[in-house]
């Protein structure tokens, strides 16, 4: 078991010796988008709406999207990257001539994207720190939510890595999955308005509960709360879709 961890360790330290070779470039997309949906939505169409739940616009959807990072980082390495890692770059082929296996592999990407994830959840919470239109005192505790979020979403990329035939085909993933998991998450409004039906489907989702649990702590307002609440919740649900990505992807990593 020791070995496992120390050998899936070498594959996520491999990804992060590619990673910072171009670290600028990596980062801009993940730190760049949220701040311009902040400017665009929270400044631009906070003009017209003046609050909701009584904060200003601009406060209600920064604190959401620190963790939404981590729900696109996670997906785009265990889908697009896994791909052209397995089928371009035979990264894994090369990978499975020395004592590493398919689990040592997968677990290795699992402690990836935790630790990626966890990394662009702090990084556009320091971001939106500096802003200030984020409260600072339980800023900490976000990135071990995007953690969790990452991990979870992981597993869904995995899922879907190991359905698709073609590259192509994870936009189809992208637009039926993805995307409503983002757009339906609270980050832009409050779901307690909407049908109680996508009420239902939305609770389902580990990124509403990752938000709900980042808002009230950038919030500062019913931390506690939400961690009881939502915190076990995200939990399960990144005990179930990781070990289903696991089941789902080691069979792809033999052909």
């Amino acid at each position: 078991m020791i070995e496992m961890f120390g050998l899936g360790w070498r594959v996520a330290m491999r990804h992060w010796d590619v990673y910072r070779q171009n670290f600028l470039a990596n980062i801009s997309p993940t730190v760049s988008d949220p701040l311009f949906i902040v400017i665009a939505l929270g400044v631009g169409l906070g003009a017209y709406v003046t609050e909701v739940d009584g904060r200003t616009y601009l406060t209600y959807i920064a604190a959401g999207l620190t963790v939404a990072t981590a729900l696109w980082t996670a997906f785009f390495e265990t889908s697009y990257g896994f791909f052209i890692r397995h089928t371009y770059e035979g990264v894994y082929h090369a990978m499975l001539t020395t004592p590493i296996g398919p689990r040592e592999i997968i677990l290795g990407e699992y402690m990836w994207v935790a630790m990626k994830g966890a990394g662009m959840a702090g990084g556009v919470t320091v971001v939106l720190l500096l802003c200030g239109v984020v409260e600072p005192r339980l800023a900490w505790t976000v990135p071990l939510t995007g953690a969790l979020v990452a991990l979870a979403c992981g597993g869904i990329g995995f899922i879907a890595s190991a359905m698709v035939k073609n590259i192509n085909q994870f936009q189809t993933v992208y637009a039926l999955v993805m995307n409503p998991l983002f757009f339906f998450s609270g980050i832009f409004f409050p779901l307690e308005d909407t049908p109680r039906a996508v009420q239902v489907i939305c609770y389902a989702s580990p990124l509403y509960h990752g938000v709900r649990l980042g808002q009230t702590a950038l919030w500062n307002d019913g931390f506690g709360g939400a961690l009881l609440h939502h915190g076990p919740l995200l939990l399960l649900a990144a005990a179930i879709l990781c070990p289903l990505g696991w089941i789902a992807i080691f069979p792809k990593l033999y052909k």
